[in-house]
């Protein structure tokens, strides 16, 4: 594969604080790369640097002037006075450009005159068949519906045209930006945290749209699920160097442990020797028999190239909740809920659910249903329209803002909490946050100058210590970097009281969800499981409810005339839907034996789609590894071939696996 871009030895400080030291990472054409690391490490600063927008202190960045490099930084909303259409149709200034010169052409065609002069009239004829050959290779006839299909697919599908940017909010302006990036096109796509702001149906959406983009693209991201889904490498930022690994991340993190632990028995193995060798001079360096043997081996000790120990991971934060108390078994009813809000229409209406005691429930829907109101409705913060909800006896509710507006600017990091705890000495309260990663003068920092990671973490400091056994957390993975994010997620798992939280965290909400409440304008619909359940239970329904529809649609073309009129048309698919799957549940067992069957096979062939990609990415990556030990920085280097040898064994036995499971789906 070609290479796009090269980044060689980069570094760069502020002062006497080093960000990056030494930086390698190279991008070939089509590759997908994930960039990670915690906050902090550098990766915003390393893009901003490849982009062009910030200097550096030394190295190298290699480029061809032909390659066209995007960037999109964090948070980045768009500014323009322009209609929505307008800012999207200005992507295709050019080709707009030549539509206008065609139409010209066409017009000057169409002139009695021009015909009088043959070679003129071919010399057009020609020059418009060039420039149109030229407007449709280069997507002149698919550019306003591949405008529809990524402003539908970024979420302003419902929005009208003409929709001023100035009027949408830092959310739909950070949306937007996105859209017209992935309509630009660049060869090299850079995205600073792409998934913020994005929903859960739009984020699936970008991943397939990513999937499929025509260039690389070099992405920082805290969400696991779609760094699993999209990319194929991974650069590591880690105390300032670079390192590159082969897979998703999910590889990564396996690769990254075999390789910590190869090293670490090849350390551990040599001080074993040094040991030795050291015992052996101390015993034998005085005696007149053996000391030219123990000089001898004191000078192999000297000339020994000694491998530094590998470090380990970096501090984590380290925290738990613990209930004071348990809450009575029954901890929330909620029933026939709505907010609507003076002057708009209803957010939602009809939202029931209730809760007991150990739940973790997941509230899940799209962008401005009004999951955060819902969770303000429950912490009293504002009223509801109408339903009534009722706390159960004994809950203590502890509850994360994903805005932080419970946060004292003015405050240091300090008082912030010391201030919510009081009668805490000040001991306990540095040791708590030092267990968030504050410590000696960070503590003085105030809560202004913190990053929202930072702020995150003052947020889950003061809501561990209120030992609540009702946690109602809304979006508390946002701003969390991803070994936080692990950590938070321990700290959960052994949670023993109840949680209702909000997410698009996908990883999240597989790992700690038991049940998922869907959110809608007209209500909640439960779901048992976790994500990937959830998701499974939606596209059954929907499989079940099309063939209802074409059962009801047979049923209706057997009947006399169609059953309808003349024309044998279904007025009410959905009715005729329901009557058909009722219909047909009353002809006796065979029905739910044929519809038991049918739903087995659905499933038995998601299995085989689902193996077939992951053995299709095992083996190439095992092609990559196998390709990587002809290289000579490779092959020279026995730690990395070791390292790489143990992934390809690893490799091997997840595929034979895959292998067998899909020869037993297809027996």
């Amino acid at each position: 594969m070609a290479i796009l871009l090269q980044a060689s030895n980069i570094s760069k400080s502020y002062g006497t604080r080093t960000v990056l030291s030494n930086i390698n990472v190279q991008v070939q054409d089509r590759e997908r790369i994930g960039l990670v690391g915690v906050n902090g490490a550098g990766k915003s600063t390393l893009l901003q640097i490849i982009s062009g927008e910030m200097s550096f202190d030394s190295g190298e960045i290699f480029k061809n002037k032909e390659v066209r490099v995007g960037y999109l930084a964090q948070n980045s909303g768009l500014q323009s006075e322009r209609s929505i259409w307008a800012e999207m149709l200005d992507v295709f200034a050019p080709l707009l450009q030549t539509e206008r010169e065609l139409r010209e052409m066409e017009a000057a065609m169409a002139d009695p005159k021009l015909h009088e002069n043959e070679k003129a009239y071919e010399t057009l004829l020609h020059q418009y068949a060039a420039k149109s050959e030229q407007f449709k290779e280069k997507g002149g006839y698919s550019m306003e519906s591949r405008i529809r299909s990524v402003l539908s697919g970024m979420g302003f599908g419902d929005f009208a045209p003409d929709t001023l940017i100035s009027t949408l909010s830092g959310g739909q302006r950070t949306r937007l930006a996105l859209a017209k990036m992935l309509l630009q096109e660049p060869d090299v796509l850079m995205l600073d945290e792409p998934t913020n702001h994005l929903d859960i149906a739009t984020l699936t959406w970008l991943e397939g749209y990513l999937r499929s983009y025509p260039g690389a693209i070099l992405v920082v991201s805290h969400d696991r699920y779609f760094l699993d889904a999209l990319v194929t490498v991974i650069y590591e930022i880690e105390r300032h160097q670079s390192v590159r690994y082969t897979g998703n991340y999910s590889r990564f993190m396996e690769l990254k442990a075999a390789e910590y632990e190869i090293r670490m028995k090849q350390y551990d193995k040599q001080q074993e020797e040094i040991a030795r060798m050291e015992d052996f001079i101390q015993k034998n360096i005085v005696r007149a028999t053996t000391t030219k043997r123990a000089q001898s081996r004191r000078k192999a000790l000297d000339r020994l190239d000694r491998v530094d120990k590998p470090q380990g991971e970096l501090k984590k934060a380290a925290f738990s909740f613990e209930p004071a108390y348990q809450s009575g078994r029954d901890v929330l009813n909620a029933s026939d809920l709505a907010v609507c809000y003076e002057g708009q229409t209803t957010l939602f209406q009809h939202a029931s659910f209730q809760l007991s005691r150990g739940d973790t429930a997941a509230l899940i829907g799209p962008n401005g249903v009004g999951k955060s109101s819902l969770f303000k409705i429950l912490t009293e913060q504002i009223k509801p329209s109408r339903g009534t909800f009722y706390w159960g006896t004994r809950v203590q509710i502890g509850y994360y803002d994903q805005e932080q507006s419970h946060l004292n600017a003015a405050n240091t990091v300090l008082d912030e909490v010391w201030n919510e705890y009081p009668h805490l000495e000040e001991a306990r309260v540095r040791t708590v946050l030092g267990n968030f990663l504050f410590s000696g003068e960070d503590v003085f920092k105030r809560i202004s100058s913190l990053s929202g990671g930072e702020k995150a973490r003052v947020s889950l400091a003061k809501l561990m210590l209120q030992n609540a056994n009702m946690l109602i957390l809304d979006e508390p993975t946002n701003h969390l970097d991803l070994f936080s994010k692990e950590v938070l997620e321990a700290a959960l798992m052994d949670y023993e009281g109840t949680l209702l939280f909000i997410s698009h965290d996908r990883y999240f909400l597989n790992k700690m969800a038991d049940r998922v409440l869907e959110l809608d304008k007209d209500g909640i619909t439960a779901y048992l499981g976790n994500y990937d359940d959830y998701i499974e239970k939606k596209l059954e329904l929907e499989e079940e409810r099309a063939e209802a529809v074409e059962s009801a649609s047979k049923a209706a073309a057997q009947r006399p005339n169609g059953g309808t009129g003349s024309t044998g048309s279904i007025r009410n698919p959905a009715a005729a839907a329901t009557s058909a799957k009722n219909s047909a549940a009353g002809t006796g067992s065979n029905y739910e034996d044929n519809k038991q069957a049918k739903r087995e096979e659905r499933s038995r062939q998601r299995k085989v789609e689902q193996l077939e990609q992951e053995i299709g990415r095992l083996e190439q990556e095992i092609a990559e590894l196998e390709e990587q030990l002809t290289l000579p920085e490779v092959y020279n280097d026995y730690i990395a071939v070791q390292g790489i040898n143990a992934a390809l064994d690893a490799k091997r036995e997840e595929l034979q696996g895959h292998y067998e499971a899909w020869e037993q789906l297809m027996a």
